[in-house]
């Protein structure tokens, strides 16, 4: 689950997190920075997950999205 996204692409992506995850914010996204870890932090947070629950939303997240940038 260490799995991070550079910045670059990371720019590119961050519009489909607010997508995927409509409850957060742009502060939410601007604290992620890209970090698998840290999205999967704010998951659970803002929507009650379990650690496992959200970091397999995260890891499948970015399994699509890391191929598509």
């Amino acid at each position: 689950m260490n799995k991070d996204i550079a910045s670059g692409k990371w720019e590119q992506i961050k519009g489909s997190v607010k997508q995927t995850w409509g409850d957060l914010t742009d502060d939410d996204v601007a604290q992620v920075n890209g970090s698998a870890q840290k999205l999967a932090g704010i998951l659970q947070e803002k929507y009650g997950r379990t650690k496992e629950e959200a970091e397999k939303q995260v890891d499948e997240f970015w399994s699509r999205h890391n191929n598509d940038v």
